[in-house]
């Protein structure tokens, strides 16, 4: 390995940030997770709400990629994508998957995995509408995410385009167009949307030293959520400490 390169089997950092004990937890993970997200975005931490999500199609084959998380709460882990993406195709064949929120800064991560469900159309059309007008442009002009383009030109001429026809309001009027293209009137489109992960568990990893870290798990007593992905009456939460 060049001298100028690092070598990955000495770094080592010693975790000392803070620890875990159970009589100090909350009943509800999902009351820990809103402090710890809450502390991690009072940290500073660029993209505090990313996470690593991980999906599988339907003969098994792994894939991960990082996301943005879009709410949280009983519901579950909310997010949005292309739906024709190849995560969304892996979701349509085997709709469970795992979230990882990598907060290495704070020597914290958290974990959790369940079935996924996708949102109603009215619930994405309603973050959709929340989206900067260039980033709901873009998500026109990348119909086909994950596909083999020529080259990054078709994307600026495909958005392009669409910037002619949805003009954005903050810039003016586009002399002579209708008004229906002139107002901020970017649809949403029909190959885009949210999902929501329904956590059957939940893990929050504090570093500690000597890697003797903190590992505590909340598992769903009971079985998988509803059909409907409602967490509803599926039993309490239970809390356990897992070895490093």
């Amino acid at each position: 390995m060049d001298s100028a390169t690092p070598d990955p089997a000495r770094l080592r950092r010693s975790y000392e940030a803070g620890e875990m004990s159970e009589s100090a937890l909350p009943a509800d993970p999902l009351a820990l997770f809103a402090a710890w997200f809450a502390g991690v975005h009072e940290s500073g931490l660029a993209e505090p709400n990313a996470m690593i999500l991980a999906t599988a199609s339907g003969d098994g084959v792994p894939n991960a990629r990082t996301v943005l998380l879009k709410g949280y709460g009983p519901q579950g882990f909310r997010f949005f994508t292309n739906l024709t993406s190849q995560k969304g195709v892996e979701l349509a064949e085997n709709p469970r998957a795992a979230v990882v929120f990598p907060w290495h800064a704070l020597h914290r991560q958290v974990r959790a995995g369940g079935p996924v469900f996708e949102l109603p159309r009215e619930e994405s059309a309603a973050y959709f509408r929340t989206r900067p007008h260039g980033s709901r442009l873009g998500a026109w002009a990348s119909e086909h995410q994950s596909g083999v383009i020529p080259g990054r030109d078709v994307l600026e001429r495909r958005f392009a385009e669409l910037a002619e026809r949805w003009p954005d309001p903050a810039e003016g009027r586009r002399p002579g167009a209708p008004d229906a293209e002139s107002a901020d009137a970017v649809p949403l489109p029909d190959f885009w949307g949210g999902y929501r992960l329904v956590p059957e568990w939940i893990e929050f990893w504090q570093g500690r030293r000597d890697r003797l870290h903190d590992r505590v798990r909340y598992r769903r007593e009971a079985g998988p959520p509803a059909l409907d992905g409602t967490l509803g009456e599926t039993g309490r939460w239970v809390m356990e400490r897992l070895s490093p």
